[in-house]
């Protein structure tokens, strides 16, 4: 048997492993500044790119795609050349891909600071950034691709499994989910509008949480825990269960973010349905992982490696089972829209993907190092710091938003709100973000403790940058030998790929399809007419300052809600809304139902100091829209692009759109100066009010006798 020599490439795994504790320690540092901007709203300054609306994207693109992004190719181009016992495919591969990924990181620091934003969930950036994205996860494929199709190794190991599906799948989500029509450079709006808007976003929103978050730590997991326990997986059996029939059920369960709202009935069954079937895969999987530990639980409790990976397992299992219980119709209605949706996210990703970061890094430096860690003594003390701040974050999140809801929903005995006013509500929660803060300060105070001890680590040691390394060379095949079906899909990783993306598929072509083409989806209402050219740019001064992020635009059919906002939205009212904004969380109140319900003044005072018209609001004062001029250089390009995707203006309408413009903003402006405020026509804050006193007025609810 012919054995051949070859090395593997530390290089490119030691500046993934650096990025991604670098870009950590900045998201979660940015996230701490979001925490504490609503204990000490000053904080915001004044300025528009420090404001809760700007930075809170920042924060979340930065711990999804930096710090676990860059983790992810870290463990993958660490543990994919060893599984298949042969070099990368490309060493110039590897390093565009490093670069490109870092540079999409700054762009989209820069563009969302700057407001530059799709508005829609983890899929923020704006077209050019998207198509970057596209060809960079396109150079990762081929690189994946290229090793795996030249590997020594016949049979493809369960964590080449879950590569592939995020890799295929992934492509799909921001493709399809990144459909847009630029207006410039640095706008464009979404292909899709209102319902259907919601269901593609939250279809890629969920699983970006499955296929991003989730299959590539859990193909992770199945490399580094064995290696760290020195134990074999538990059952490959389970493994196969595991893996296939969570890529199935997982892509249906996107609607379960949208339960009460105006998606039609059928979607929601469907994503509470597959959201509850979630269960058996997903625990299936953290049964595997810790029945992997079997026999070295004594390792446990000495080595912090060890203890990262068994509590990052347990949070895996927390969430997977709080999400399906979240997507119970009962549950949701008490917990959707609260804080306990932001204690549900952060279990997952401080839990299963921070601590399965940190044990991996753990592992992994001293081993590029040839040397020992540092101090075992400091990463256990990060271990208990981190754990620690973990607990405060989600048990003061828990507690605020099962407060939050029953205050929204408490009546008097009378039958009126006993708390109609949102900020009484908010009041109430305040010391628990404080508590939040504290918890998110200790856990990153881990990162910096861990940081450290890596860097003495590495330099105790030396780097090997090149692994040399022997394996014997694929021999042929035995023609006679038998093997099972899936053993002989293990040899086949194009048929494999291309079986994945057909389970993939399937629940996401039965969810969206049905919607676009079933007129009775989205039932029209004759009364909905699209935005003014005013009430256009307003809505995208909106999107810029990020409103959506605290404010939701979907009133359900709740009676505490109707009470307190107006009549339930319908599916109708949405129809030339791109994008859609219904929000996923209430730091504020809701604002479909807020046309005409205040003055013009009201507006233009709550803008330039929220606490003059609510005293102890916690949101951001927004002076500059005040003072700055409004641009309408590109309105005629916006009313071409949105007619472009299905808004009904006329042809040529953008020729005398400016005039329209011009007389709305005059005519509001004329109504603030009779109130004594000094607007001029021309400034942003007069289409931002445009906007918001058009919300909700397209329907007219008769008044009851």
């Amino acid at each position: 048997m012919e054995i051949q020599t070859f090395s593997y490439d530390n290089r490119i795994v030691r500046n993934f492993a650096i990025a991604s504790v670098g870009w950590g320690f900045i998201g979660m540092l940015v996230g701490l500044l979001v925490a504490f901007d609503l204990v000490f709203p000053s904080w915001n300054l004044s300025l528009p790119y420090t404001t809760f609306g700007r930075i809170r994207p920042i924060h979340t693109n930065a711990v999804i795609f930096a710090f676990v992004g860059n983790a992810i190719f870290m463990g993958v181009y660490y543990s994919l050349p060893r599984l298949c016992k042969t070099p990368m495919f490309s060493t110039l591969l590897s390093k565009i891909h490093f670069w490109g990924w870092q540079s999409i990181i700054v762009l989209a620091a820069l563009t969302l600071a700057l407001g530059i934003t799709t508005s829609k969930e983890y899929a923020e950036l704006e077209w050019p950034i998207d198509i970057l994205i596209t060809l960079i996860w396109v150079v990762f494929i081929i690189n994946m691709f290229g090793t795996i199709f030249k590997r020594r190794e016949r049979h493809m190991y369960v964590g080449i499994w879950f590569y592939i599906a995020t890799v295929v799948t992934v492509a799909v989500l921001h493709i399809v989910n990144s459909f847009e029509n630029p207006v410039s450079l640095f706008k464009s709006y979404s292909l899709y509008a209102g319902v259907q808007d919601a269901l593609v976003q939250w279809w890629y929103g969920h699983n970006a949480v499955a296929f991003f978050l989730t299959t590539p730590y859990l193909g992770l997991m199945y490399y580094f825990l064995p290696k760290a326990a020195n134990r074999p997986v538990y059952s490959y059996r389970l493994s196969i269960v595991h893996f296939w029939s969570l890529i199935f059920l997982y892509i249906w369960a996107g609607p379960h973010h949208l339960l009460y709202t105006s998606l039609p009935d059928w979607a929601q069954s469907l994503g509470t349905v597959f959201s509850i079937m979630l269960i058996a895969p997903s625990w299936g999987g953290m049964i595997n992982g810790l029945l992997t530990l079997r026999g070295a639980w004594d390792k446990v409790r000495e080595d912090a490696v060890l203890k990262f990976m068994v509590v990052a397992v347990t949070a895996y299992g927390m969430a997977t089972f709080e999400g399906p219980m979240l997507s119970l119709k009962n549950v949701n209605a008490i917990m959707h829209y609260t804080d306990w949706i932001v204690a549900h996210v952060h279990v997952g990703a401080l839990g299963w993907n921070g601590f399965l970061t940190f044990g991996i890094l753990y592992w992994l430096i001293p081993k590029m190092w040839n040397t020992q860690l540092y101090s075992k003594k400091l990463a256990n003390v990060h271990f208990w710091i981190a754990t620690l701040g973990i607990v405060f974050y989600a048990v003061a999140m828990y507690t605020s938003g099962l407060t939050q809801s029953l205050l929204w929903k408490q009546f008097t005995a009378i039958g009126t709100l006993q708390y109609p006013n949102f900020l009484e509500t908010v009041l109430r929660i305040y010391p628990l973000y404080i508590v939040r803060a504290v918890g998110g300060t200790l856990y990153l105070t881990g990162v910096v403790i861990m940081a450290y001890n890596l860097l003495k680590t590495a330099k105790q040691g030396t780097f090997v940058a090149e692994e040399q390394v022997q394996a014997p060379a694929l021999a042929p095949e035995d023609p006679q030998h038998k093997e099972s079906k899936h053993r002989w899909l293990e040899k086949k990783p194009i048929q494999f790929a291309v079986l994945a993306l057909v389970l993939v598929l399937i629940g996401g072509l039965v969810e969206l399809i049905p919607t676009f083409i079933v007129k009775s989806n989205v039932p029209t209402i004759a009364s909905v007419k699209p935005y003014t050219p005013l009430e256009v740019e307003g809505r995208d001064i909106y999107i810029r300052e990020g409103c959506n992020n605290c404010h939701s635009q979907m009133v359900r059919p709740f009676r505490s809600e109707t009470e307190r906002y107006g009549e339930y939205s319908k599916a109708g009212e949405y129809v030339y809304d791109h994008p859609f904004l219904w929000g996923s969380k209430r730091t504020g109140p809701d604002l479909h139902r807020v046309g005409g319900k205040y003055p013009h003044f009201w507006h233009y005072l709550h803008m330039n100091d929220p606490t003059s018209m609510s005293p102890g609001s916690l949101m951001p004062a927004y002076p500059w829209l005040l003072t700055d001029d409004l641009d309408t250089s590109t309105l005629a390009s916006k009313i071409t692009a949105l007619r472009g995707i299905g808004v009904p203006y006329p042809a040529g309408y953008e020729q005398r759109a400016p005039e329209e413009l011009r007389l709305q903003a005059e005519q509001i402006a004329a109504e603030l100066m009779k109130s004594g405020a000094p607007a001029e026509p021309n400034k942003e804050i007069i289409a931002l009010i445009a906007y918001l006193q058009r919300l909700g007025t397209d329907i007219k609810v008769p008044a009851q006798q």
